[in-house]
């Protein structure tokens, strides 16, 4: 392999360890992102569902890197709190959001109608 391109996989990884270690929310998205993943696995959902639900998840996961790339830059230019750097900030953090509702909204689409008739059968007989 070309030594640009390892050096590049070790910065990635560099990076992704940064994530898991120094932030709650990228921590937090990874253990919910395997509970869908074994809750798809155990409802057996079809691979057209499983596409949608990985592409939720790393559309989440992608948004909560790039916001907290936004953010150190932010620290990092700006040493006192100015409204504009907080302007950055917050529409960074609100990508997060809103793909974290994209995500959910996924995750009710193909999960909901499972759980609802499981709740059928254990409730209902």
């Amino acid at each position: 392999m070309p030594r640009k391109f390892i050096t590049s996989m070790r910065y990635a990884q560099t990076g992704i360890r940064y994530l898991w270690r120094t932030q709650r929310n990228f921590r937090i998205h990874i253990l919910i992102a395997l509970a869908a993943l074994l809750l798809g696995m155990l409802l057996e959902i079809t691979l057209v569902e499983f596409m949608a639900l990985f592409l939720s998840i790393f559309f989440v996961i992608v948004t909560e890197t790039m916001n907290t790339a936004v953010e150190e830059a932010v620290n990092l230019a700006v040493i006192t709190k100015k409204a504009r750097a907080m302007v950055s900030k917050d529409v960074a953090a609100a990508s997060v959001l809103l793909s974290s509702l994209c995500a959910i909204i996924i995750g009710f689409l193909i999960f909901g109608p499972r759980l609802w008739g499981l709740l059928h059968k254990v409730v209902g007989g």
